[in-house]
């Protein structure tokens, strides 16, 4: 029989730390859905304040939810308020042991902190069976005293112990035989699942994870798409192929991996977060190749260069391609092959008018496209919302934007020069919104190749004291650069409410 080795998902916790990143309740709850579908064990819902711990708990119904503490009686009681609807449901509590947390975040001692830990632990159990307890920095952790920390709070009751390399230090063997130490080590270990979460600070994070599994450690903790705070965590779809092609290794995970790419398209698009080309598994080059020889090798057989068969992952390889002549059909399929199952018919024709635009203004329209374009949907309930755009721009000519907004109904006009189109159509924008607001970070982005592609803008604004995110995409820069402030206006504006 083979080994059993249980995924469990981060995303909408670790994963949505990432700046700019935010989902609201309904958005989690479409993730959550899409992670039970794929075949997680355990979804970390997120910290236990938050309502959507709540309603995601009542969304699904088998894999375990997971709330996130400190090791605090009031966080855990908050926890356990949360998961109250869950079918399953974990308390994941923990603290730092590293010396770094100990003497610097908590000046504390050793000794303190392991008192800590048990008594955390305990009070967990009061509520729940299923007791997760992390050792934050464990990467940085001295083996005999993480030892010492795992073997008491098992003894108190933990069910997994969670061995995080949380600033992504280790090498592989290092992490390797940090785990392998457990092993050997504690009074007990055989009564607990040792768990894996690892940071990619060094683009060690996939490496130091299956050198854990190898070890013994038989959950790892992941996000879709490898998304998480700095440069990110260990991404699922790299673990479950990994498994999934070394099949003489004999561990197998619950994994639905033709559910992969559809996922990985829903959470690129709703966290506004773009999958690198050359990312592994599920990024725009995974199947491409461009090499004479390589191209050669493929065509004669496809296991020349390719372990994966693209199928695998839920990719298409036979993709219908969208033009000006294609039908809702068309664009619906595509919508669902890429995460996104839209059943309104309303909502579905608001998307197909603008695929209709879009596709008159280009050559073929890309998966990315119709992502936005379906992301762009949403923004029909704003506000503000741009009405026309109208710049003169060149050189040796000064830049001159006129604009018009739609604000809860009401039309307003304004015209402004600046330092080129982008600060001229913002500066017109400003005055008819007349708020002091600081542009803290633009950025622009590509989402495929040509002349005539769609461009991403991201926005960070500040507006009284707060930072807000915006987003905006059209094959026209200077309106996705305007479109990506009203995005920053409308959150702001909801806040204020």
């Amino acid at each position: 029989m083979n080994d059993r080795l249980y995924i469990f998902d981060t995303t909408l916790r670790d994963g949505e730390q990432v700046p700019g990143c935010q989902l609201n309740t309904v958005e989690k709850i479409q993730v959550a859905k899409a992670l039970e579908q794929l075949g997680v064990d355990v979804i970390e819902a997120g910290f236990p304040d938050f309502n959507s711990v709540i309603e995601i708990s009542k969304a699904v119904t088998w894999p375990v939810i997971c709330a996130l503490t400190r090791a605090v009686e009031h966080d855990i009681d908050v926890a356990f308020e949360a998961l109250k609807y869950a079918k399953h449901k974990r308390i994941h509590t923990g603290i730092g042991t590293s010396d770094e947390h100990i003497q610097f975040k908590f000046n504390s001692t050793r000794e303190k902190i392991l008192e800590q830990a048990v008594a955390a632990t305990k009070y967990a159990k009061r509520y729940v069976d299923d007791v997760e307890f992390y050792c934050e920095d464990a990467g940085r952790t001295d083996n005999e005293y993480l030892a010492q920390v795992v073997e008491a709070v098992i003894k108190a009751g933990a069910t997994v112990v969670n061995i995080p390399d949380t600033t992504g230090y280790c090498l592989p063997q290092e992490y390797y035989e940090k785990i392998k130490y457990l092993k050997e080590h504690v009074d007990g270990i055989d009564k607990a699942i040792i768990s894996t979460h690892c940071h990619n600070d060094l683009g060690l994070a996939t490496a130091n994870t299956f050198s854990g599994v190898m070890a013994g450690a038989r959950q790892v903790e992941v996000t879709v798409n490898g998304i998480g705070e700095r440069a990110g965590n260990t991404s699922l779809e790299e673990i479950a192929m990994i498994l999934k092609c070394h099949k003489t290794l004999e561990i197998e995970t619950n994994v639905n991996t033709t559910k992969i790419y559809p996922i990985s398209r829903m959470v690129s698009s709703l966290m506004n977060m773009p999958v690198q080309p050359n990312k592994a598994i599920v990024g725009r080059n995974a199947f491409a190749h461009s090499s004479g020889i390589h191209q050669d090798g493929v065509l004669k057989n496809v296991h020349t260069y390719e372990i994966i068969d693209p199928k695998d992952v839920g990719i298409d390889d036979n993709s219908i391609v969208l033009t000006a002549r294609s039908g809702r059909a068309a664009l619906k399929h595509r919508l669902h092959v890429n995460g996104v199952d839209v059943s309104d018919e309303k909502k579905i024709n608001n998307i197909y008018e603008k695929f209709l635009v879009l596709a008159d203004q280009k050559k073929d329209v890309t998966d990315a496209d119709i992502m936005m374009l379906a992301g762009a949907d949403t923004a029909e309930a704003h506000a503000v919302k741009l009405d026309f755009l109208q710049v003169t721009t060149g050189k040796g000519v000064k830049s001159v934007a006129s604009i018009g907004l739609d604000i809860s109904g009401q039309k307003f006009e304004a015209a402004a020069s600046g330092n080129g189109p982008v600060d001229a159509a913002i500066k017109a924008l400003k005055k008819i919104i007349m708020k002091q607001m600081t542009l803290k970070e633009f950025t622009i982005q590509a989402i495929s190749k040509g002349s005539d592609d769609v461009g991403k803008v991201h926005m960070q604004v500040e507006y009284n004291g707060s930072l807000y995110y915006g987003f905006g995409a059209n094959t026209d820069i200077v309106t996705a650069s305007v479109e990506a402030y009203i995005d920053c206006i409308n959150k702001f504006k909801k806040a204020d409410e």
